[in-house]
């Protein structure tokens, strides 16, 4: 039983010191070196204040901002998940319709189709892009909050859409973080 146990220790002892500590500080200090700012959580920092993670959707609930794609997980990156409703779930359905009310009610004159990105939660609650239907879906309500023509907004929208990535994979978008500082002339 010695014979096997020492062995055993040796090679655990082994490889616990390469996967949990080697290999980990080696990355990490790779991941530093060659991509900081993404090592560092993608944040955006203007001087010396940091405003969010670029990478992680927040709440704006304010008619002068650009709200997001709602969130199951209540915009905490801790808990990341969505909702897991199926389609056919009656409380997706008054989910839905409450998020439609409440973008009826804080742009009553808007008689644009409302954007699916904007009623249903993405699948890890902390989507920080909107597709560019839904940023300008929203920018009557944003201009008129702002005092601002929708020229102006409609001009910002287009400034901060993200092309495809790659030129090919997904769709156009806009990151909401980004948008609303540069509405602030924070960014």
């Amino acid at each position: 039983m010695k014979a096997q146990l020492r062995p055993a220790l040796t090679l655990l002892a082994f490889l616990t010191l390469i996967t949990g500590v080697i290999y980990p500080l080696t990355v990490t200090g790779l991941a530093q070196v060659l991509f900081p700012h993404q090592a560092d959580g993608s944040l955006i920092v203007i001087d010396g204040k940091t405003y969010g993670s670029e990478l992680i959707g927040q709440q704006f609930d304010n008619p002068k901002y650009f709200w997001g794609r709602p969130s199951a997980a209540g915009y905490n990156a801790a808990a990341s998940s969505g909702s897991n409703y199926g389609p056919m779930n009656p409380s997706l359905e008054e989910a839905v319709q409450a998020r439609i009310d409440a973008l009826q009610a804080a742009d009553p004159n808007n008689t644009l189709p409302i954007p699916v990105d904007l009623v249903t939660a993405s699948g890890s609650g902390l989507d920080p892009h909107i597709s560019v239907p839904a940023a300008l879906y929203q920018v009557a309500r944003v201009a008129t909050a702002r005092g601002l023509s929708e020229a102006e907004v409609t001009s910002l929208v287009e400034k901060y859409t993200e092309a495809r990535q790659f030129g090919f994979l997904g769709e156009p978008r806009v990151n909401v973080l980004k948008l609303n500082l540069a509405l602030d002339g924070i960014q």
